[in-house]
Formats: structure tokens, sequence, C-alpha cells
């Protein structure tokens, strides 16, 4: 990605420096996504009724 977005950014006259802080900042942003979802999922399993899940199946 870092060389693809390096090599895109070359052809601007005026262009932003890319460092590897982004990419840190970008996956730090996925991993709480994910880790917020998961976590509200597995929060939502463990307070369900388990009987009403039995019934409706």
């Amino acid at each position: 990605a870092w060389y693809v977005m390096s090599d895109w950014l070359n052809n601007f006259q005026f262009r932003i420096p890319l460092h590897a802080g982004v990419f840190v900042l970008a996956v730090i942003i996925s991993l709480v996504i994910a880790w917020i979802t998961v976590g509200y999922k597995a929060l939502q399993a463990a307070l369900a009724n388990p009987v009403k899940s039995i019934r409706s199946e």
C-alpha cells in the first residue's frame, strides 16, 4: 500500500509526506472498531435469554 500511494502521490505537484504513522493509525483504528464490534456482539450473546433462543428453534 505504501508503494502504491507513494507512486500515486508523485504525480502531483504539491504532495504530502507519507509516513508509516498513517498506516499504523489505520491499523489501530481498524482493530479498535473490530474489538468494539466483537465485544458488543459477545455482550449481547451473554445477556440473551437462552430459553427464548431454544423456543425459536
